[in-house]
C-alpha cells in the first residue's frame, strides 16, 4: 500500500473520459468528467483533477493526504468502462456492429434509396452494408460507389440507374482497392496497381465497348461484363502506381517513382489547366491517340502525394513543397486572384515563407482538396525559449462563402492561405515521456463544399487490453444546406464543430435514451452542435444525462471486429452528403 504520488494521479487521470480538444495558443486540453467517483471508492478524501496544459506544465490538485490506494491492477469490467466513458461505448459498438452511416442530400437516392425525403437530416445506417467491411466508399449527389472486401465494385443512385434501390455489382473480378469519382465516370485503382475507368451510368456500362478478357479456360477469351478502359502510364523498372485522385473532368496518377500523370476522365475534356500541361486543350490534344491518353507532368518530381478539386490539382513533394495548377477563380491555388487570368496550366510552387516571420521555416506535410478549396497541413519550425520547437498549422484557401475555409469568416475569394485556428497550434501532454507534443491531423476529408478533420489524439488510456479506448476527435465545417455536417440543423458553419454520436448508443448512466440517431429513427431529442474555438461557446455541443461527460462522435481507430478482422472507421465527404464506414485494414 502506498500514498498517492504525482505519477499515481496521472495513471488515474488516464482512466477518465477522453479530453476534448480546445483551440488555444498555449495548446491546452481539458478533461470533462464527473465519473471518477465510480473509480475512486474513497473520493471524498482524494480527488484528481486534470487541468489545462499551460506552457508544458500539467497541473493536478490534491484534496486530502491520507488516502491509501492498493497497487494491485484490477481490470475494469465492460460495464465499468461503459459507465466511465461514453466514447469507449462508441468504439466497442462500431467494432461489434460495423456498417455505413450516411446523411445529407438524398435527391439522387444515394443516402436512402427507398425514401422520398430530399434531405436525410441525421446519420442513418444503410442496411445493405450492415456488418460489412469495405475497402472504399465514395459519394456524389447522384451515385454511391463502394468496394467490398473482395475488391468488387457496387453502385446505386439515380446516376447509376433510377430503378435500382439497393447496391448492385458493376465492375467485378479486378481486385479494386480504391475509387474516385468524376462527374460521369469512376476511376478505380486495383491492388495489382492497374487503373480502370468506366461510366457511372449502368446504361453506358452495358452499351459501351467491352474489352476482351482472358477466360479461365486456356486459350479462350470473352467479353467483359461492362465497358471499361485502362489507363497505363509509361513506367520504369520497379516503378508502380501509388495513388489516384480525381476532379470533375480529370484524374491524376502518382507513381512510386514520384512522377505524376494526368488524363481526361469524363465525357467533357478538361479546359481549366488542371492537367498541368501548358497549352493542352481539346483543340490541341493529340488526335492520333485516345482522348484520355495520359500525359506526364514534367514539372513535378519526387512527388509524395496528389489531390484534386473540381477543376484544380495539387501535388506535394518529398521536401515539403506544394505545387498547384488549374482553376484559380476563388484563389484555390493559393495564389492571389488576378484579373488577367484565373487559369494556370503548369504547376505553381506555393510560397508560404511570406506568411511567417524570419527564422521560421514552414514545411507542408500533407495536402487535401475538393470543390474549390485546398488545404495544407504545415509543420512550422520556429524559435523558442529553449532553442527551437515545431508547431502544426492547418491552412486553407479558395472559396469560403459557405464557411469552407474554417477560419470564422464568410469569404468569396481567399488566395493567400489562411489559418484554421481551431485545428492549429494544438498540443498534447505525454506524461510517460514528460513532453508536450503537437497534435496533428490524422486525415482530412474534403467534399464539394464541406470538410472534416480527424485529429491524431491518443486513443487509449494505457497499453493494456483492459484500458479504456477512445476514438479520434472529428471536426466538421462548411456548407450545411443538406444537413451534411451531421449537426441536425441547417446552419452553415465557418468554424470546425463536433457532432453527436452516430450509433444511437445511450449515454452511460443516463435516462434520456439515445443521444444520436440511427436507422431506428431519432431519439426525440434534437441534435446539437458544438463550436470548437468559438467565442464563449465551449462545450455547447455536449449531451449530458445527469453528469458532465462530453458525448460526441469520435472515429474508431484500427481494431478487431467481432469476426476477428482488422478494421477502422473512415469518413467520406461527398457532394452535399457524408458517410462513415468501416474500412478493412
Amino acid at each position: 500500500m502506498f500514498k498517492p504520488t504525482l505519477s499515481t494521479a496521472r495513471a488515474i487521470a488516464r482512466s477518465l473520459p477522453r479530453p476534448q480538444i480546445l483551440n488555444n495558443t498555449l495548446g491546452r486540453r481539458r478533461l470533462h468528467s464527473q465519473a471518477q467517483n465510480k473509480l475512486l471508492s474513497n473520493a471524498s478524501k482524494f480527488t484528481a483533477v486534470a487541468g489545462a496544459v499551460l506552457g508544458g506544465t500539467l497541473a493536478y490538485q490534491y484534496l486530502g493526504q491520507n488516502l491509501e490506494i492498493h497497487a494491485e491492477s484490477v481490470p475494469l469490467s465492460e460495464e465499468k468502462k461503459a459507465s466511465l466513458s461514453a466514447q469507449h461505448v462508441q468504439v466497442k459498438s462500431s467494432l461489434e456492429h460495423p456498417g455505413v452511416y450516411a446523411w445529407g442530400d438524398n435527391t439522387g437516392k444515394v443516402i436512402a434509396p427507398s425514401s422520398k425525403e430530399k434531405d436525410i437530416k441525421t446519420p442513418r445506417r444503410i442496411r445493405f452494408f450492415d456488418n460489412v467491411l469495405l475497402r472504399d466508399l465514395q459519394l456524389s449527389q447522384n451515385v454511391g460507389v463502394a468496394v467490398n472486401d473482395k475488391g468488387d465494385v457496387l453502385q446505386w443512385g439515380i446516376g447509376y440507374d433510377p430503378n435500382v434501390k439497393i447496391p448492385e455489382f458493376s465492375l467485378r473480378g479486378k481486385n479494386i482497392e480504391r475509387v474516385a469519382l468524376t462527374k460521369d465516370k469512376v476511376v478505380a485503382l486495383s491492388k495489382d496497381k492497374i487503373v480502370y475507368t468506366f461510366p457511372i451510368s449502368k446504361e453506358l456500362q452495358h452499351d459501351g465497348a467491352k474489352p476482351s478478357e482472358t477466360s479461365w479456360v486456356p486459350g479462350t477469351s470473352s467479353k467483359s461484363e461492362i465497358a471499361y478502359r485502362t489507363l497505363e502510364p509509361t513506367l520504369g523498372y520497379f516503378e508502380g502506381i501509388r495513388d489516384i485522385a480525381a476532379g470533375r473532368d480529370h484524374c491524376l496518377i502518382l507513381t512510386t517513382g514520384g512522377r505524376v500523370f494526368s488524363s481526361a476522365a469524363s465525357f467533357d475534356y478538361p479546359s481549366k489547366g488542371q492537367l498541368g500541361i501548358p497549352g493542352l486543350q481539346w483543340s490541341t490534344r493529340p488526335t492520333d491517340k485516345p482522348y484520355d491518353v495520359l500525359h506526364e507532368i514534367s514539372g513535378l518530381k519526387d512527388i509524395q502525394q496528389v489531390a484534386a478539386g473540381d477543376y484544380h490539382s495539387v501535388a506535394l513533394d518529398k521536401n515539403g513543397r506544394a505545387f498547384t495548377f488549374g482553376d484559380n477563380l476563388n484563389g484555390q491555388l493559393g495564389l492571389e486572384y488576378s484579373m488577367e487570368t484565373d487559369i494556370y496550366d503548369e504547376p505553381q510552387k506555393l510560397k508560404l515563407s511570406a506568411l511567417y516571420p524570419d527564422k521560421t521555416y514552414p514545411k507542408v506535410t500533407r495536402v487535401a482538396a475538393g470543390g474549390r478549396n485546398t488545404y495544407f497541413m504545415v509543420d512550422v519550425d520556429e524559435p523558442s525559449k529553449t532553442g527551437r520547437k515545431t508547431t502544426v498549422e492547418v491552412l486553407a484557401c479558395g472559396t469560403g462563402i459557405h464557411g469552407n475555409l474554417g477560419n470564422g469568416r464568410w469569404t468569396h475569394i481567399q488566395g493567400v492561405p489562411t489559418k484554421i485556428k481551431a485545428l492549429s497550434n494544438l498540443s498534447e501532454y505525454d506524461d510517460r515521456n514528460n513532453t508536450l507534443n503537437p497534435i496533428r491531423l490524422r486525415s482530412l476529408h474534403v467534399g464539394a463544399t464541406h470538410a472534416a478533420a480527424v485529429m491524431s489524439n491518443a486513443t487509449n488510456t494505457g497499453s493494456r487490453a483492459e484500458d479504456l479506448n477512445f476514438g479520434a476527435d472529428v471536426l466538421w465545417w462548411g456548407n450545411n444546406e443538406h444537413y451534411q455536417l451531421g449537426t441536425g440543423k441547417r446552419n452553415n458553419s465557418n468554424v470546425p464543430v463536433y457532432i453527436q454520436p452516430l450509433d444511437g448508443s445511450p449515454v452511460p448512466g443516463g435516462e434520456l435514451g439515445f443521444t444520436g440517431s440511427s436507422s431506428r429513427g431519432g431519439s426525440g431529442h434534437e441534435r446539437t452542435s458544438g463550436i470548437i474555438g468559438g467565442v464563449d461557446r465551449d462545450d455547447s455541443g455536449r449531451a449530458t444525462a445527469g453528469h458532465d461527460q462530453v458525448h460526441r462522435f469520435q472515429i474508431t481507430p484500427e481494431g478487431k471486429t467481432s469476426t476477428g478482422r482488422k478494421a477502422a472507421q473512415t469518413i467520406v465527404c461527398g457532394q452535399g452528403n457524408t458517410a462513415v464506414f468501416m474500412k478493412c485494414v
